[in-house]
């Protein structure tokens, strides 16, 4: 069996209705714009504590490592949930799925911000990667339903934007209201966006009912048939746990190598997150292969570097630096996983959304073993050689995936990795470079 034959016949995908003929443009952008919304909402909320881990640790008696579980617990629930939730919703109505998953989100920050110990918090965090791993999953299927099919390639990368965004601009707001009103008003904030988008999504969301679901064995038969996906996974684990074994805990190195004054990283923040947005335009429209593998190279330097030179100025300089490079990080998983498999897409990105969530977690537990057996600096170190990894596994995979690709009749580019999927019948998200 080919690379092809697998994507065709592992996983069939299921058959959903599209956009209504004569509907209104705008009130398929507008759902659009609340899904995006939705992702934007609970990414913020899974990497709220990276700004936050020195106040939630002083103020509740835990050190910066113990903290950093904040990140590490949801994470590896949604790594767990982005499949299981895909599954299990069946033949449910994706509006009322996605509907529960934000309720659950919003209740979870709000019992984050009343929280009278540790141990609570990590039991509302763990609540929302349940919500994060299921809503992302379904979530990225559903332009193909909300607009006319000469936008779907736009309104996919609309939704999927929620996720650089969130991470590169929903912290470091996060942190500067932290600093202003403190950690619990942070969370209480994220609560109540969450309560936000739950009302445009029930007001702007159509009714999404599926014909079926994707069953079990479908996922782990597409890993096993497919190269191209295996190799993304990989590859989504090294750059994924390779950053975030740094950046959860960006605010010591900073303080501690960098030698800035806590009163400044929330500034700071802010410029990664500008730099981050920038990133995710320059990566959108280009071959994913060969931007992680600039991305990966250029963050093993980056992230050796601030772990080494000392100085305001250099740490600025490299975390500017850092934001442009990660930010076209999701974008690029995102395509590789859709060109890997053109016509079982929604089943691989449930692998690679559950995979991104995993290495989070991995990389904030990694993070915070180097944090509190080493020093602050042995977390971007770490990062460093993860990425190094990385950019090995892309540069040794890539040429014979492109020389398979054409045999095997996979789709080179995004265009013609949407015309097969239609011609197979199946609905699945796709970026178009125009």
């Amino acid at each position: 069996m080919t690379d092809a034959d697998a994507d065709a016949d592992a996983v069939a995908p299921a058959r959903t209705a599209a956009v209504a003929p004569g509907s209104s443009p705008w009130k398929g952008w507008a759902a659009v714009s609340a899904v995006s919304l939705g992702i934007f909402c609970l990414i913020t909320s899974e990497l709220l504590p990276v700004g936050l881990l020195t106040p939630v640790g002083d103020s509740l008696g835990v050190s910066d490592g113990t903290a950093g579980l904040m990140v590490t617990v949801p994470g590896l629930i949604a790594g767990f949930c982005a499949p299981l939730v895909t599954v299990g919703a069946g033949r449910l109505d994706r509006r009322l799925v996605l509907c529960v998953l934000i309720a659950l989100m919003a209740v979870a920050n709000l019992a984050a911000a009343l929280a009278p110990g540790f141990a609570v918090v990590l039991a509302a965090r763990l609540l929302v990667g349940v919500s994060v791993g299921g809503f992302w999953a379904i979530a990225g299927g559903l332009a193909v339903r909300l607009v006319p099919e000469r936008h779907v390639g736009r309104a996919t990368a609309v939704v999927f934007g929620g996720v650089p965004t969130a991470s590169v601009l929903g912290v470091p707001a996060g942190t500067l209201l932290g600093e202003l009103g403190g950690w619990r008003t942070a969370f209480a904030a994220v609560a109540a966006l969450g309560l936000v988008t739950l009302i445009a999504l029930l007001l702007l969301l159509p009714a999404l009912p599926v014909d079926r679901g994707i069953r079990f064995g479908e996922l782990p038969a597409l890993l096993r048939d497919n190269r191209a996906v295996r190799a993304g996974v990989i590859v989504t684990f090294l750059v994924v746990t390779g950053q975030f074994t740094a950046y959860t805990f960006v605010r010591p190195i900073l303080r501690d190598v960098s030698g800035i004054d806590a009163e400044y990283v929330s500034t700071l923040l802010l410029g990664y997150g500008v730099a981050g947005v920038a990133g995710n335009f320059l990566a959108g429209a280009r071959d994913p292969r060969r931007t992680l593998l600039v991305v990966s190279a250029s963050l093993t330097a980056v992230l050796a570097l601030i772990a080494t030179l000392p100085g305001a100025f250099a740490g600025t300089a490299l975390l500017l630096a850092w934001g442009l490079g990660y930010g076209g990080v999701s974008v690029s998983l995102q395509s590789w996983m859709i060109r890997a498999a053109p016509r079982a897409a929604e089943a691989a990105s449930s692998l690679m959304v559950a995979m991104f969530n995993l290495a989070i977690a991995a990389g904030a537990f990694a993070g915070g073993l180097a944090v509190d057996g080493l020093s602050a600096p042995a977390a971007p170190l770490t990062g460093a050689a993860l990425m190094l990894a990385a950019a090995v596994t892309i540069g040794t995979t890539s040429a014979s995936a492109r020389r398979r690709e054409p045999a095997a009749g996979i789709p080179d580019h995004p265009r013609r990795a949407a015309e097969a999927s239609r011609t197979a019948g199946a609905e699945v998200p796709y970026k178009t470079d125009g």
